[in-house]
């Protein structure tokens, strides 16, 4: 006579949860919030950010050099001339304008 086995439901369930648990690691370290994925667009929108901190410097630069040019310790005449006209629209009294 041959003895008849029980199935083995133990290894079974335990392949299962491991396989189970596995694939949901993967998948979590994959695309979750900490993942690879979520990474590489931290890293991207880290270099847009300081591509825009550096245009922001450039302006700032910019700015604080026609300040510095129109203030009383240092007065730029052409500067002064381009922001009447510009600003104020002023003109002098011997010029034509063309429109």
């Amino acid at each position: 006579m041959s003895a008849r086995r029980k199935p083995a439901f133990g290894v079974l369930i335990y392949a299962g949860i491991t396989l189970s648990l596995s694939a949901y690691f993967t998948f979590a370290a994959v695309q979750g919030d900490f993942g690879v994925f979520r990474r590489a667009e931290i890293v991207i929108e880290g270099e847009r950010l300081a591509a825009e901190l550096a245009g922001i410097e450039r302006d700032v630069d910019r700015m604080e050099n026609l300040t510095r040019r129109l203030s009383d310790d240092y007065l730029d005449l052409d500067l002064l001339d381009e922001q009447a006209r510009d600003v104020l629209g002023l003109m002098r009294s011997d010029e034509i304008v063309v429109r």
